[in-house]
C-alpha cells in the first residue's frame, strides 16, 4: 500500500506514459503533473477541436488527483467499468482523488485507462 503522494504520483504517471506512443502527447509533463492529449482534428457535438483531452495525474496538497476525461464522452458506460474501490474516490464527473494506492486500486485505474482508450479509438479521436 502506497501512502507517499510522490510515490502514488510516479506509479500512476509510470501506467500514463505508454499512451504516448498510442497516439497521445503531454502538454505537462514535470515532478507533480503529467497529462495526456490526443492532437487529432475532431469535432465533438457539432464543435471542431484540434485536441481532446484524455487524462491527467497531479499531486495536491492533501491528495493526488487523477483526472479521467472519457467519462465526459460516455459518462453511464464509464462509470460502469470502475471498480466500487475507484468509484468511492470520485469526486465531481471526472476527478479522484487518491490518498492510498494499492495494487487493486492499480489495477482498476488501468482498466479504465485501456476502457476509454478503446472509446477514443472507437470515436477517431486518437
Amino acid at each position: 500500500m502506497k501512502t507517499d503522494f510522490i510515490e502514488i504520483f510516479q506509479t500512476i504517471r509510470a501506467v500514463l506514459q505508454p499512451y504516448t506512443a498510442q497516439g497521445f502527447s503531454n502538454r505537462i509533463n514535470s515532478e507533480t503533473t503529467f497529462d495526456l492529449w490526443s492532437d487529432m482534428n475532431v469535432v465533438i457535438e457539432g464543435k471542431k477541436r484540434n485536441e481532446v483531452y484524455f487524462a491527467e495525474v497531479k499531486i495536491f496538497k492533501g491528495h493526488v488527483g487523477f483526472y479521467f476525461m472519457p467519462v465526459y464522452a460516455e459518462p453511464e458506460k464509464m462509470k460502469e467499468i470502475f471498480d466500487p474501490g475507484l468509484l468511492k474516490l470520485l469526486k465531481g464527473k471526472s476527478c479522484f482523488h487518491i490518498k492510498k494506492l494499492d495494487d487493486t486500486l492499480l489495477a482498476s485505474i488501468e482498466s479504465a485507462l485501456a476502457e476509454g482508450f478503446r472509446l477514443y479509438k472507437e470515436k477517431g479521436w486518437v
